[in-house]
């Protein structure tokens, strides 16, 4: 686990078991059976993949990048706003994951983890950054609607202005 205060990115070492297409956006049965689905695969290349998929896990607000452990490869990324679920699975503590929509079309993937300690810890973290995109999000539509009224404030005052200016050179 690393720390960079610059960015705000926090990065955890972890086991990538599987990205799957999922139908749904949220709830821990989407967990379970995009789990169930990576069990029921042909079990021989499930477990070379297993071996091959340690990966960082870098968190910032921006979003969640997945990357190989050892060539530093980006192997997937995701806007935290896309982020519709996450969770760890109550059958297996050590494995969490989360869904999320694919950026350019309207597919869920559900994306599964091992940790040895920090399941709990990821999954309180994708949350929080979550809640603070969702925020923010509120915070800028607001903004935007203020923005906005005043714009149309600002032509109101525009208009008087001029009829005002019209009047003092009619006089």
């Amino acid at each position: 686990m690393s720390d960079n205060e610059d960015d705000n990115e926090i990065s955890f070492a972890v086991k990538l078991l599987g990205r799957v297409e999922v139908l749904r956006s949220d709830g821990m049965q989407i967990l379970q059976e995009a789990m169930h689905s990576l069990k029921t695969s042909d079990k021989d290349s499930l477990e070379k993949v297993q071996k091959k998929n340690k990966v960082h896990l870098f968190l910032s607000s921006s979003g969640i990048d997945i990357l190989e452990k050892k060539t530093k490869y980006m192997l997937y990324t995701c806007p935290i706003s896309t982020v519709s679920f996450c969770g760890v699975l109550p059958a297996t503590p050590r494995v969490f994951g989360f869904v999320a929509k694919h950026p350019a079309s309207d597919m869920y993937h559900c994306y599964l983890f091992q940790s040895q300690k920090f399941s709990h810890i990821l999954v309180s973290l994708i949350g929080d950054a979550f809640q603070v995109v969702k925020k923010e999000e509120n915070v800028r539509g607001q903004r935007d609607l203020i923005v906005e009224a005043l714009r149309h404030k600002n032509k109101v005052l525009q208009r008087e202005n001029a009829e005002l200016k019209q009047r003092l050179e009619e006089k």
